[in-house]
Formats: C-alpha cells, sequence, structure tokens
C-alpha cells in the first residue's frame, strides 16, 4: 500500500529537501556566507574571487553535513583550512564556528522572513505511513529542527526526533555516518534491516547505505537521480506521493 518492501515496520525521514522545501534555503545560507568570505579572503590575499556554487558545491560538500563538517569539508576543496574556534564564536570569527554561526543566522533570517512550507506529497506519504501503523522519526543534522517542523505544521506526525542537538549530546557522528540514522531506528525500537530511510541529500543517502537499512529511497529535488543512486539509494523519485501511486 506504501510502495515499501513488506518487512519495513518503520521510517526514518530527513527534513530539510525531503519534509519541507528549506533545502533552496539553506542552499542560498551558505552561498551568502560563503561568498561573503571568500570575496574578502581573496581582496586581502590578492587573489581571484571564485563563489560558492549553490548546486554542485552545496550537493558536494554541505547538504546533509552537520554545520561544521560543511564549513570544513567545503574549505578543505579550495585549500583553507582556519582554525575550529568555539561553539560560541560570533559569526564575524574567522574560524570554523565562527563561519558556521554566521551560516545560522542567516538561516534563521531567512526562515523567519519566508517561513516554512512542507512538501504536500511527504505529508500525504507520512499520514499514510502512520495510519499503516509504521513508527516514524525525523533524521536531521540541523539544529533548529524542531523550530522548523513547528513552523510547518508536522511536529506531531513524529514519533521521535534525532537533530544536530541529540547528535551533538550523544556523541553521534553526522552523515555520511550512519550514527544519526541508527539512533533513529534505535529509539524506534526497530532493527535497521526493518526500516527505510528517505533522504534527499547525497551523505544522507550514504549513510543510510552505509547503516544497512532496509530500504533507502533517494528523494531527486534537483535531478541528481544518478547521483544518489550511485551513493547507495535503492529507488529514487520525485516526490515521495509516487510510492503512494505506485500500489
Amino acid at each position: 500500500m506504501l510502495g515499501l518492501p513488506a518487512h519495513v515496520r518503520a521510517c526514518l525521514f530527513d527534513l530539510d529537501g525531503v519534509l519541507t522545501q528549506t533545502a533552496k534555503v539553506h542552499a542560498a545560507a551558505w552561498k551568502e556566507m560563503f561568498d561573503d568570505y571568500l570575496r574578502d579572503r581573496a581582496a586581502r590575499e590578492g587573489t581571484a574571487f571564485v563563489p560558492f556554487d549553490a548546486v554542485e558545491d552545496y550537493d558536494e560538500y554541505v547538504d546533509g553535513r552537520p554545520r561544521e563538517d560543511g564549513v570544513r569539508t567545503f574549505l578543505a576543496a579550495r585549500g583553507v583550512h582556519l582554525p575550529e574556534g568555539a561553539a560560541d564564536d560570533p559569526p564575524e570569527a574567522e574560524t570554523v564556528n565562527g563561519l558556521g554561526t554566521r551560516k545560522n543566522n542567516l538561516v534563521l533570517r531567512r526562515i523567519r522572513d519566508e517561513g516554512v512550507e512542507p512538501y504536500e506529497g511527504s505529508v500525504r506519504f507520512v499520514h499514510a505511513v502512520r495510519e499503516a501503523g509504521l513508527r516514524t522519526a525525523v533524521v536531521s543534522s540541523s539544529a533548529n529542527c524542531r523550530d522548523v517542523l513547528v513552523a510547518a505544521g508536522i511536529e506531531e506526525l513524529f514519533d521521535e526526533r534525532i537533530d544536530g542537538v541529540v547528535a551533538h549530546e550523544r556523541g553521534l557522528r553526522g552523515k555520511p555516518a550512519p550514527d544519526t540514522y541508527l539512533e533513529g531506528a534505535r529509539v524506534l525500537a526497530v532493527e535497521p534491516g526493518r526500516a527505510a530511510v528517505f533522504e534527499d541529500a547525497l551523505a544522507g543517502v550514504e549513510a543510510g547505505h552505509a547503516g544497512r537499512f532496509g530500504l533507502v529511497v533517494g528523494v531527486d529535488r534537483v535531478g541528481q537521480a544518478e547521483q544518489l543512486r550511485a551513493h547507495g539509494a535503492d529507488v529514487v523519485v520525485r516526490d515521495l506521493a509516487e510510492l503512494l501511486e505506485s500500489r
């Protein structure tokens, strides 16, 4: 009835790009932050400014990863290595944490100004999953996960939430490591092989594959179906409603 194997008893959903239309908000915030920093650095060093690509760089280096990992991974690809700093670094600090704070402030401003919209097809699918008696959890790298769920009006659809705050508290590695998805399965009291993962990020699909989950569904919002399959997706759809229509 759900387009899922019969053995699947729980569903683990990424947030941005799967449940809510916030991936584009994150991509825009990453671009604004990195471009400002790279432009200033190029001016100081007398080198050419090469902007952050909100599609290719976002997909390859930051999408689905914890914030500081995204900063670190992208800058390393540009040959830039900054000190880590501290979690309470201000946004003007030239540290990994400082740039992460700057990006987070931009995201929060955009969410406040623009609001959050869920994907209608995803909401339909989650309702169907719950009506079929399957358990549900959100597994997100975002420390703002609960605020986004509340703003989108969908918090009550999920039994558990494993987000950036929980990952930090429990010492879980971020995607593409499988830790957060494995923790999602654990708190739902289901074996990974009996759970399905729903992801739009390449790093998240890798995490689902590495965790040996029963099914990894790649959600292709930006035309990267082949990359999702290459990173471990068993099935790729453009919208979760397609799974209901495949009955």
